[in-house]
């Protein structure tokens, strides 16, 4: 098992922060991975110039950080309309280009959403924007993190692709790409029968780069504190680490400083169940 899992746990910053303040406060509180939307706000990408992304370069390199990008689910990557789609494409391939320019390690990227009545050719559309954009990445240099999304209520019109093992399968299958890896949503995943260790049965850890963190009921999308709601975060340390599993984690719930005690949490509760990594 891997050591140093504390320095392993990172911070989803999201919109929570101005890239250059999170990262300020990152280096303060010894936080090595963390990721952020570049969609709106200060982190809008058109308010980034070459003399920030510098700044924002040096900050991560001084301080040993890890930075990540992350795109907006919001943002559909099914989109098959005209020029919503030729805009679909232009987003991902901004992400990938600021990606380049920050020297960000990973995009989380997502599959996309279907109204019901056109599930399979939302399917399709996002499949094939999901290869073009692997085929810009792979140019780039870039590795894109395709998340595993969160089931909707059974009476909802419109819904996540990729939620199930099955349906993230049809993206894992056909994406072929050395640049295509996967960050598992754990708390995602207690919303669909397979639970935590159905999707570790049917993906393993080869694909594996981040490993999403919250806590959840299991009733619908919940980002609760470690230990609030039904994950055995024992088990998925045990489970994970025993596999080799030696990429990191990200917190995704509260405040920076929930994030930053929920570490302390997750570290105690590895060490409980014996996960030497803890250390």
């Amino acid at each position: 098992m891997q050591s140093n899992l504390k320095k392993r746990i990172g911070v989803d910053v999201g919109r929570r922060a101005k890239l250059e303040d999170a990262l300020a406060w990152a280096a303060v509180n010894e936080v090595f991975y963390i990721d952020i939307q570049l969609d709106s706000g200060a982190n809008a990408i058109e308010h980034f110039d070459e003399a920030r992304c510098e700044t924002v370069k040096g900050m991560c390199q001084d301080h040993d950080i890890h930075l990540g990008l992350h795109t907006l689910s919001g943002v559909n990557m099914a989109e098959y309309s005209n020029f919503f789609r030729q805009a679909a494409d232009e987003y991902l391939r901004a992400y990938i280009d600021m990606a380049t320019r920050l020297d960000a390690e990973w995009i989380v990227v997502h599959a996309g959403f279907h109204f019901t009545a056109d599930y399979e050719q939302r399917k399709q559309a996002s499949l094939e924007r999901l290869q073009r954009a692997c085929v810009y990445a792979e140019d780039k240099g870039v590795h894109l993190l395709l998340e595993n999304m969160n089931r909707e209520p059974a009476d909802a019109e419109v819904n996540y692709l990729g939620y199930t093992p099955d349906e993230c399968a049809f993206y894992f299958d056909r994406l072929k790409s050395p640049n295509l890896h996967w960050t598992f949503t754990i708390n995602h995943a207690t919303l669909v029968p397979e639970g935590i260790d159905g999707f570790i049965d049917a993906f393993g850890i080869e694909r594996m780069r981040e490993v999403r963190v919250a806590d959840n009921l299991g009733d619908k999308e919940h980002h609760m504190f470690p230990g609030q709601g039904s994950i055995d975060f024992r088990a998925l340390f045990l489970r994970l680490e025993g596999l080799g599993y030696t990429g990191h984690y990200t917190n995704g719930f509260g405040t920076l400083d929930d994030m930053i005690r929920g570490r302390d949490y997750l570290v105690a509760e590895a060490k409980a169940a014996g996960v030497l990594s803890a250390q």
